[in-house]
Order: structure tokens, then C-alpha cells, then sequence
């Protein structure tokens, strides 16, 4: 009898301390006047970043959360606090984001999410969050494992993300069906963004400090009108905004003896074949790739095996054939390269070494003439060391 009682006071005790939880966090956003969600599989960092910024120049009182390479907090002055995790990162941190907001006084919260599984994106935004603004930046096929298979899955994954009464902008090649209905069943409004949208301002992105594709701009430029921000205003904040560490950036270096010019791309956080495609798109629009040779440096993770999967897919079909030569680090790189089919004009290799250093190393003994040296796959584990190490010893080349 008595372990019963105590079970059942423990119980008790457990559902008020949720409830008194719930009651603070709404509270507390309630008090922000201005919340705003960024979802998506691709560019989410980037458009909270190009939002915020916009916001900010525009007089508003904004914190701004990025979950990217790195999770960081933009504080109302534009500086940015990396956030310290402890363990595996949970839904529960955007309490403490949104206490902070509340505790500040800020006028607008802008937040990247966080989950990638339907049930978690539901807690996350409609539950706790509350958004008055949602943001789709796009539907592409990552996560796997945990949205689904089909591009029709990961919609449904990310409809899920949709609160009552809520204004949703997302770009107009990438509204599927599912979102419409969504919207519609919970009296939200769906704000389709098209590919022409506000091209006179779009010109004008060669200000801007680093590269960035113009769907982002579009999109960061579609909330801030909606918001009442004028558009000249609003690229000039954006103009100032600090790009995330996965921003696709890259360097020139000299190196080896005699010394060769390379040059480093940073095109890790693209992850999935397709959205690394575009950054490759992009990059061929700037020939940066005319009269070197090509070498494709795939990172992979041991916790994604289903984007492992995908990219062994990709390269059977015969994408990023136009590549010299690949090498694969981190895990599961063995088992990737036994599996792969030869192609004709492409070398492949294996790399064990950790150390960035150690791995250019390796890569002149491989190339010897001028390259272009092009990482992607995932920029966790050597992705980030590599990034790190490239800044140090390259000159940043303005794409």
C-alpha cells in the first residue's frame, strides 16, 4: 500500500511539474510578439539568418537561433554565442531559447528547427513554439530513415510542422499538395514564393559578404514585406548577416613542391547528392573548374547510414562523373568503395588518415597538378577539421 501511494505521489508530482512547464514556456512565448519557424531540408540556417538580419536592420529586437554546422544564438546586437551541448541535442533546448527571448524582451524569436522525425516537428513547432510565421525552405530527400523514403514522405514530415492560423511561405516549385491541404484543414495560409519573385533586388546579392542562393533570398525577402519591412532595407540588413560555418565557401592555395594552385570547396553541409549537384551548378557557373582537375573528397558518418546509401546509389547511376579522382574518409569509407561500380575516367581511393594535414598530404602524392579539391557528404567528424584547416592555410576566394 505504501509503495502504491508513493508511486502514485510521484506520479502526480511528475504531470504537475509538465503541466507548470508547459504553462511557463507558453507564457513565455506568448510574451514575444513575433515568432517565426524555419524548416526544410536544405538552406534552413541561411534563411533564419537572412531573416533575422533583416529584422534587425529594420528596427526590430531579434534572437535568432541556427541549428547548422555549429548551433548558434544571434543575440538582438547581431553577435553570436555557440551553444554548448551536452549529449545527443533534444527539442527541450528551444525552451531555454525561448526563456531567453522572453527574458530580453524581444520584439521577434526566430528559430531554425530542430527535429527530423513527424512526431518530434509536431511538438517542436505546433506544441511549443507556436509560430506565426513558418518557413518550407524545400523538400529534398535526406533522412530517410526518419521521414520516409519519398519526396511525398518528407512533405508530409514537414506539414506536420504547420500550426493553426499560421502564415506559411514556401517557394512555389516546392509546394506540394500535402502542404495546401494542411494549411487549408487548420485555417493557415499557404504564401507561394515564385522563382521570378523580387529579381530586381536579387541582382544586387554580389553585395553580399558570402555566397548564397538566391531561393533563400527570396524567401527571407518574402517574410520581411509580408512583416512590412521595406525591401531595400531589408537586403541591406542582409547584406551585414554572418554566414554559418557549412556555408558553401572556398579557398585558393598554393601547395606541394613545386607549388601547384589548388583550390578548396567547401561543400559539406549540402549532404545529399542533390543538393550538392546545385552547389556544383553554381560553381560551374563561375568556371571555377576550367582547366583543373577535378577530385571529390566524400566524408562519411557512421549515424548516416541512409545518406551513405544514397550516395552509393547516385555514383551507380553515374552521377559526378565528370570527377578525376574521389577519396573517401571517415566511416563506413571501405565498405562504400567495395560496393561502388567502376567508371571509366574515375579514380577511387581510400583514405584512413584523420589529420587534415596528413590527408593534403596524401592528395599530392595522388594529384600533382593544379586541382579542385571538393568536399562533401557530411561536415561532421573530418568535415570540420577540414574546414578549419583550409581557412588557415588558403585565401578566401569570393564566389
Amino acid at each position: 500500500m505504501r509503495e502504491l501511494l508513493v508511486t502514485g505521489g510521484c506520479a502526480a508530482f511528475l504531470v504537475l511539474y509538465l503541466l507548470v512547464e508547459r504553462f511557463i514556456l507558453a507564457q513565455n512565448a506568448r510574451s514575444i510578439p513575433l515568432r517565426i519557424c524555419v524548416t526544410g531540408t536544405r538552406g534552413k540556417s541561411s534563411v533564419t539568418r537572412l531573416i533575422s538580419a533583416s529584422l534587425r536592420d529594420a528596427g526590430f529586437s531579434v534572437l535568432a537561433k541556427t541549428t547548422g554546422a555549429k548551433p548558434v544564438l544571434i543575440l538582438p546586437d547581431g553577435s553570436e554565442k555557440e551553444i554548448a551541448r551536452r549529449g545527443t541535442p533534444t527539442i527541450l533546448e528551444e525552451k531555454k531559447i525561448v526563456k531567453i527571448g522572453a527574458k530580453l524582451g524581444v520584439q521577434a524569436l526566430v528559430l531554425e528547427l530542430m527535429s527530423i522525425h513527424p512526431e518530434s516537428i509536431f511538438v517542436e513547432s505546433v506544441q511549443m513554439l507556436r509560430p506565426h510565421v513558418l518557413v518550407i525552405t524545400n523538400v529534398r530527400q535526406d533522412h530517410l530513415a526518419q521521414m520516409g523514403t519519398s519526396r511525398e514522405d518528407i512533405a508530409r514530415c514537414f506539414a506536420s510542422s504547420i500550426p493553426e492560423r499560421c502564415t506559411v511561405f514556401i517557394p512555389q516549385e516546392e509546394c506540394l499538395p500535402v502542404f495546401q491541404k494542411t494549411a487549408e484543414k487548420l485555417g493557415s495560409k499557404i504564401i507561394h514564393v515564385h522563382s521570378e519573385t523580387f529579381e530586381e533586388y536579387i541582382q544586387s546579392k554580389e553585395k553580399f559578404s558570402s555566397f548564397e542562393f538566391e531561393q533563400n533570398i527570396r524567401l527571407a525577402l518574402a517574410v520581411s514585406n509580408f512583416l512590412g519591412v521595406n525591401k531595400e532595407v531589408a537586403m541591406e540588413g542582409m547584406e551585414k548577416a554572418l554566414p554559418d560555418f557549412g556555408n558553401l565557401k572556398v579557398w585558393t592555395a598554393e601547395i606541394g613542391t613545386p607549388s601547384c594552385s589548388w583550390y578548396f570547396v567547401s561543400g559539406f553541409a549540402a549532404n545529399d547528392p542533390e543538393s550538392t549537384r546545385l552547389v556544383l551548378e553554381k560553381l560551374r557557373e563561375k568556371r571555377l573548374f576550367v582547366g583543373r582537375k577535378m577530385i571529390g573528397l566524400l566524408n562519411f558518418r557512421g549515424d548516416r547510414g541512409d545518406r551513405t546509401l544514397q550516395w552509393l546509389e547516385a555514383m551507380n547511376e553515374g552521377a559526378f562523373s565528370e570527377f578525376h579522382r574521389f577519396v573517401f574518409v571517415g566511416e563506413h569509407a571501405a565498405a562504400f568503395k567495395k560496393r561502388l561500380k567502376l567508371m571509366d575516367k574515375t579514380e577511387f581511393y581510400v583514405l584512413k588518415k584523420r589529420d587534415p594535414g596528413e590527408i593534403l598530404k596524401q592528395l599530392q602524392v595522388i594529384e600533382n597538378e593544379e586541382a579542385v579539391l571538393v568536399g562533401m557528404g557530411n561536415m561532421g567528424g573530418i568535415g570540420e577539421s577540414l574546414v578549419d584547416y583550409w581557412d588557415n592555410i588558403g585565401k578566401r576566394y569570393d564566389i
